[in-house]
């Protein structure tokens, strides 16, 4: 952009290298030498420093690899310091949010260094109390790799830890079981899905095993399955799941750990997946290969998926029954004629949510009359 006469020229005066080496070459050969090697020097300390970018990318998901306390640990100081470190440098602000301490004490601050998080709490812990240190799947690295494994870290200030716990497998339909909460109850009771006012906490690993430790025994227990599948850390019914289990555990002196507990949990809103590929002998490679799908109970309902020229495919459909065929389009009309395009037999399928239909086959047939 062009100054204006009333333009206010800059107080410091740059100097390009060209010029003056031009002026030192009038002065002789042997300063211009000298003013080269000064430039390549300044060039030299002024180039940025570190790795080439374009490497590969970064997709190991991060890990909590140590905390203080040590989770099971007994007679925790009232005043103790709560830490956390991860394998690698984290994204500041959505782990801190990722980052509970139940029962709920006020976390004054949360502070960084490195990739170690100190939670500052504005009170000290209360006697005789036990803790869940919880880190959410919320929580992830500066490239965005979620956490692999959430955890709970359990300790107590009272002179024991308690011997009771419950230890199960979530069996997830339709969503990931990895970070599903397991609120723990005692005496049954049911929660307040606003309120956090669970006893006791678990989270499911990435097989969906999970351990509530920390259990007073003798006690009675009842479990309720969280999927926070929208990521926001609170109950909405019409996009989560809480499912409870009519299981209640009772935890003895004789045997304070439950084990073997399996929950299945289907997500009714996750579409169906059908998986397979379309065999085609003809040798035809005109127009596009199309997968058309037809509701049965609803005309208006129809899918059309275009198919990759290698046949093999991975789709979603919404849960009900369907019509199907696989046809070559050869015009790109998205319509089938059935007198000139190729065609596989229809076939049937019934969908549920969460539904996966593997090694479905369409055969490629000549057009027929």
């Amino acid at each position: 952009m062009s100054r204006g006469a009333g333009s206010r020229r800059p107080t410091r005066r740059r100097i390009r290298v060209p010029d003056a080496l031009a002026a030192f070459v009038r002065r002789g050969p042997r300063a211009a030498l000298l003013l080269a090697l000064g430039a390549a020097l300044f060039a030299g300390g002024c180039a940025r420093k570190g790795a080439p970018s374009g490497g590969p990318p970064d997709l190991e998901p991060p890990r909590v690899t140590s905390f203080t306390p040590d989770s099971g640990a007994a007679g925790v100081a009232r005043g103790t310091t709560l830490s956390l470190t991860f394998s690698e440098g984290m994204e500041p602000r959505t782990t801190s949010e990722a980052v509970d301490l139940l029962p709920t004490v006020e976390i004054r601050q949360r502070r960084w260094s490195g990739r170690t998080l100190t939670l500052v709490l504005a009170d000290t812990l209360r006697t005789d109390q036990t803790y869940r240190l919880v880190v959410s799947s919320g929580a992830r690295d500066r490239h965005g790799n979620t956490l692999r494994d959430a955890r709970a870290i359990v300790f107590t200030t009272a002179a024991t830890f308690p011997p009771g716990a419950i230890e199960g497998k979530i069996e997830a339909v339709g969503f990931g079981a990895p970070g599903t909460a397991l609120w723990c109850y005692r005496d049954g009771r049911a929660p307040d899905s606003t309120a956090r006012d669970f006893d006791a906490i678990g989270v499911a690993d990435a097989e969906g095993r999970f351990r509530i430790g920390g259990l007073p025994a003798p006690g009675r227990f009842r479990l309720w399955a969280f999927a926070d599948l929208n990521g926001n850390r609170s109950f909405e019914p019409e996009k989560d799941l809480l499912v409870p289990c009519d299981t209640v555990f009772a935890l003895t002196d004789e045997a304070p750990v439950a084990t073997g507990f399996q929950l299945r949990m289907l997500n009714p809103r996750a579409p169906a997946r059908l998986k397979g590929a379309v065999l085609d002998t003809l040798g035809v490679r005109e127009g596009s290969l199309r997968l058309f799908a037809l509701s049965t109970t609803d005309s208006t309902k129809r899918v059309l998926y275009e198919l990759p020229e290698s046949g093999g495919f991975d789709l979603q459909f919404e849960k009900g029954s369907y019509v199907m065929r696989v046809f070559r389009d050869l015009d790109r009309n998205r319509i089938w004629k059935r007198d000139t395009e190729p065609a596989s037999d229809s076939i049937a399928v019934t969908f549920t949510p969460g539904q996966v239909l593997e090694d479905v086959r369409f055969v490629l047939q000549r057009p027929r009359p």
